[in-house]
């Protein structure tokens, strides 16, 4: 599938988890980058948890390069690391905070961007495979990129920019052999969810067509693992929502 180590941003929790709970059942290397230590991966020897904040450029390409030393070459970085707090423009506490605006944008947008720009050149150096793939990146956006609701902004304006970097992305890194795709969830049922009063749960689970449930984020390592073996899918945002259009609020 991949040739080298598999770096998951975000990691420790939600479909970080996912994804490398997923990716070490087939057998693959992967470390596990977060604020917090993946302690299910502390007993396997193809993988590793690292302490790193997206947000410094200056860790993130030390953390890949130790990565590299330990796991061995990169060959895919799935960046999941990212957060989501709500509020609104103007609202009942007044207008929105502007510093939380730029730390939504500089975890979900700039951590992205640091293991793109540490990774790469990496990946360049790789030895391609039978198709002269050398890696692939996946990152994630989301449906609210597409129908951000009221309260949304900085969330949906994070999540717009990640959806379109993947073309810019994949275009200019085609000629080194790497992919680059984004994944767009829906509602999946992740710690934030978790924490919700079971008919909120409830009431937003019944406006998914179908399946109408929260989504499992073994969904989403599924196709993290569809995405990693399959060739052709580069330059591409894919929504994976059960049809589920946002409403305004």
């Amino acid at each position: 599938m991949i040739n080298g180590s598999i770096v998951v941003s975000g990691g420790a929790s939600g479909l970080g988890a996912a994804v490398v709970a997923k990716l070490s059942q087939l057998g693959l290397k992967v470390a596990s980058i977060d604020l917090a230590k993946n302690k299910e991966i502390a007993n396997n020897d193809d993988c590793a948890s690292y302490i790193c904040d997206v947000t410094d450029a200056e860790k993130v390409s030390q953390t890949c390069a130790q990565i590299s030393d330990d796991l061995g070459s990169i060959g895919a970085v799935i960046c999941c690391a990212g957060i989501a707090p709500s509020s609104k423009i103007h609202g009942r506490k007044g207008s929105h905070d502007v510093a939380l605006f730029e730390k939504v944008l500089s975890i979900n947008v700039v951590g992205t961007f640091n293991l793109i720009r540490a990774a790469a050149p990496m990946m360049k150096d790789n030895q391609p495979d039978e198709h002269g793939q050398r890696g692939v990146f996946i990152t994630t956006a989301s449906v609210a990129a597409f129908e951000g609701q009221i309260g949304q902004i900085a969330y949906a304006a994070s999540k717009g920019a990640i959806a379109s970097m993947t073309l810019p992305v994949a275009r200019e890194l085609a000629r080194d052999g790497i992919r680059c795709v984004s994944i767009a969830p829906g509602v999946f049922d992740t710690p934030m969810m978790q924490g919700m009063p079971e008919e909120v749960r409830q009431s937003i689970a019944e406006t998914i067509p179908f399946p109408a449930k929260l989504a499992d984020p073994d969904d989403y390592a599924k196709l993290v693992s569809h995405i990693l073996e399959n060739k052709t899918l580069n330059g591409e945002v894919i929504r994976l929502d059960g049809a589920l259009r946002m409403a305004g609020k």
